[in-house]
């Protein structure tokens, strides 16, 4: 049975947005293995509860609204888009659920902030204009960043044989005018930009759940990319895992409860 991925629809107003993205990440999702699972953000909170409930993972995809400054005390700046009420409410629920059941979560750009502002982190709401973060979809490659050697991101790479010669600066393509600030709660920096400092991934600091939130979007290069195939499939691989041991957990108690 393949894992099953729980992703948010990535707005609930733009639907020439979602069209276009929604399928990457589905696609993305599928060849790594897992099975999509879209969850409806209209739909109540019963109702994602329960879908969510039979997934294995959860990934948050990026979005054009912004977070809602108010929820990382913030006042919001004159270029921050405004809210989508219905995406945070579906992204708040999805990571409840991943984080009490230690279900493996990917964030990817609006999915990075979301996450991070979820676990008690802030937002820069107005990145630096010197290197080209707002590169838009066309752009595979712009700019590089630099990954911390000791983190579970460069294991990841290395593993795949997607950092030669063990270089821990790989280029990225770009697609957006935020970015995380204060890292939150049971996170840690793990990639930033090299040319000024912009946090470009984070990742969880527990041993015991998959946490991974990037800031470009690996879902556009997996054809072309090692590295965006790398973290797709190690996502999938732990809700895969997740799942497996959820079984082993069950098939346990079942015993003991006939031995009784």
């Amino acid at each position: 049975m393949k894992p099953r991925i729980a992703i948010p629809v990535p707005n609930s107003k733009r639907p020439a947005y979602v069209s276009t993205s929604l399928p990457e990440y589905a696609e993305a999702v599928r060849n790594a293995g897992g099975e999509p699972v879209v969850i409806d953000v209209n739909a109540t909170p019963a109702e994602i509860a329960q879908a969510v409930k039979a997934c294995d993972g959860v990934l948050l995809p990026g979005s054009p609204a912004d977070v809602d400054p108010e929820k990382y005390g913030a006042e919001r700046h004159p270029d921050t888009a405004p809210a989508d009420a219905f995406r945070d409410s579906t992204d708040e629920l999805l990571l409840q659920d991943a984080y009490n059941m230690r279900k493996p979560v990917f964030g990817i750009c609006y999915g990075l902030q979301s996450l991070n502002v979820w676990r008690t982190g802030t937002l820069d709401q107005a990145v630096p204009n010197g290197v080209n973060h707002e590169a838009g979809r066309n752009v595979t490659q712009a700019h590089r960043v630099q990954i911390d050697p000791q983190s579970k991101l460069a294991a990841i790479l290395r593993d795949a044989g997607a950092l030669p010669d063990n270089n821990l600066m790989i280029p990225v393509n770009s697609s957006h005018h935020q970015a995380a600030d204060v890292v939150g709660d049971g996170l840690r920096l793990v990639a930033w930009s090299p040319e000024d400092g912009v946090k470009e991934a984070v990742e969880g600091t527990s041993p015991d759940q998959f946490v991974l939130g990037v800031q470009w979007h690996p879902e556009r290069t997996c054809d072309g990319e090692p590295a965006s195939r790398a973290m797709f499939r190690a996502f999938v691989k732990a809700a895969a895992d997740w799942h497996r041991q959820l079984a082993d957990k069950q098939q346990d108690f079942e015993s003991v409860v006939r031995k009784s």
